[in-house]
């Protein structure tokens, strides 16, 4: 679970766990908590649970990195579970659905994703979260569930699958999508958050959304294309007219405007088609062979406080 500033909800969700751990025999859990650079006291909660119960693991990120990043950081210490839940920390996603996620892993499953019937947002927030994936279902180079989130189960298997896509511009849905695997899903009700606020600004929210669409469709890349296309055809076409009336001795606009326009119109539509192309592969290219970490542990797990 990615953790930021959410020391108002960290009591219940301790709670909730502990029950679930408890009712939940012939099985070893684990919950592993990164603080993604709080600014709360949330990582101070937590390690005092972790001292507490050592069911309970602290992961601390050096400073904020964002939700994918806290979410790989975590993926990457539980490696070697035998599964993986992946989950909010603000108890929308309710714990209690686990044993569901498990029992569907039991019986065939390597991937499982808990998909919403209903989910409690309204406003703003609603519409955007609909509309994304509305459009992104459509968008995609291939299927992606549309009402499924982060939480959901991962097996061994596609967990040692996931660890071998090194990209940092992360969309989970996408990821887990992407590597296959035998997949079934699990119906629940998005619950609102158990206190406090939305800790997701609107800007990551747009730009974990962009990173979805870029990473799985080159629809955007596509449209601009054939945007250029167009343009240039229409420039073509312009001076085609124009062309055919001088020649018809048709009284057409001042010496000079034909040319400016249709050279305009053209190179423009040239230019979108270079550019949009160049630039999308171009800023992808440049932050992935920078090859700089997804994230940097304040200490590891298990080292002096």
């Amino acid at each position: 679970m990615p953790v930021f500033n959410e020391h108002a909800v960290l009591p219940e969700l301790f709670t909730r766990l502990t029950a679930l751990f408890n009712s939940a025999h012939g099985y070893t859990w684990r919950a592993v908590l990164v603080d993604d650079g709080s600014r709360d006291p949330s990582a101070a909660l937590i390690r005092a649970q972790a001292l507490a119960d050592p069911r309970f693991e602290l992961v601390e990120l050096s400073r904020n990195f964002g939700f994918q990043a806290a979410l790989a950081a975590g993926l990457a210490h539980a490696r070697h579970a035998d599964a993986i839940v992946t989950m909010d920390a603000d108890l929308q996603d309710p714990p209690e659905i686990i044993p569901e996620l498990v029992a569907a892993w039991r019986e065939g499953a390597e991937i499982v994703r808990a998909t919403r019937r209903s989910r409690a947002e309204t406003g703003l927030r609603r519409v955007g979260f609909d509309l994304f994936h509305g459009i992104f279902g459509r968008l995609s180079d291939f299927p992606i569930e549309s009402n499924s989130g982060t939480f959901g189960l991962i097996g061994h298997d596609a967990i040692e699958a996931f660890h071998q896509l090194p990209e940092r511009h992360r969309f989970f849905p996408g990821l887990r999508a992407w590597i296959g695997f035998p997949t079934t899903d699990v119906l629940y009700d998005r619950q609102e958050r158990a206190a406090g606020q939305p800790q997701q600004t609107l800007r990551r929210l747009v730009r974990y959304a962009l990173d979805g669409l870029f990473s799985f469709s080159h629809l955007p890349l596509r449209m601009l294309t054939y945007t250029g296309v167009f343009v240039a055809f229409m420039g073509f076409a312009a001076a085609v007219f124009y062309t055919v009336r001088r020649i018809l001795n048709i009284e057409t606009a001042p010496t000079g405007y034909t040319t400016l326009v249709t050279v305009v119109l053209f190179l423009g539509g040239v230019q979108l088609i270079g550019i949009g192309v160049i630039g999308e592969y171009l800023g992808r290219v440049y932050d992935e062979v920078k090859q700089r970490p997804l994230y940097v542990l304040k200490r590891r797990p298990g080292g002096p406080r």
